[in-house]
């Protein structure tokens, strides 16, 4: 569970940066750019053999993921049918580290969604000329997905979920792996704080700047 947590977490700070590009076309950078720079990036991950197989692990990785999380889930409820008369709540662990199993359900819903939404369509329908050149213009298709209300407020729930999941599962990966250190622990928790603030803001970001206009 911890191995590729770790996995998907490498894969998120790739998808994170590659999708930053939509932002090169903020006034402040190029404000004639409309998406250019980050289709030549999508496309590159498009085409490429290497980057496909490497696809074909990266969903390896979500399906174990998952698999495995709903696993441990089952364990641990079986083990443990009668709970404990007095809750401790916070006192004992944060509600997110009691809700992962909640928390991943709300991912996988998610990933549902923005795998139909922008992967399905960028594999399976075909090429488009943009400038001159064949690319998958999946930042056009981001400007249509998020001009919905609902799909952008779906978009940013999805990512609190996320921001929520990686509070709890950055710091507890190395401790499963076996970091003890309190001095290391102190510093990957709060490592695993900034990431799982950071991230989510930027992805959340990317629909909320397509909805308002600031891009696109």
């Amino acid at each position: 569970m911890a191995l590729t947590g770790l996995f998907l977490i490498s894969f998120l700070v790739v998808h994170a940066g590659l999708n930053a590009c939509i932002f090169n076309d903020l006034p402040v950078f190029d404000e004639n750019d409309n998406g250019d720079m980050f289709n030549r990036a999508a496309h590159f991950m498009g085409s490429s053999y290497v980057i496909r197989i490497m696809e074909i692990g990266l969903f390896a990785g979500i399906i174990l993921h998952i698999v495995q999380g709903f696993a441990l889930e089952v364990k641990n409820r079986s083990r443990r049918s009668v709970g404990y008369k007095v809750s401790l709540g916070n006192r004992g662990s944060k509600w997110y580290s009691r809700s992962m199993g909640l928390l991943g359900t709300l991912l996988l819903l998610f990933l549902i969604m923005h795998v139909a939404h922008f992967w399905i369509p960028s594999r399976f329908n075909g090429l488009e000329e943009v400038e001159g050149k064949n690319y998958h213009n999946l930042f056009q298709r981001m400007v249509e997905v998020f001009q919905n209300p609902v799909v952008v407020i779906l978009y940013v729930l999805g990512c609190i979920s996320l921001a929520y999941h990686l509070l709890h599962g950055f710091q507890s990966a190395f401790r499963t792996l076996g970091l003890q250190n309190k001095r290391y622990i102190a510093l990957v928790t709060s490592l695993g704080t900034a990431f799982s603030i950071i991230v989510p803001f930027i992805f959340a970001l990317m629909p909320i700047a397509f909805y308002f206009r600031w891009i696109g």
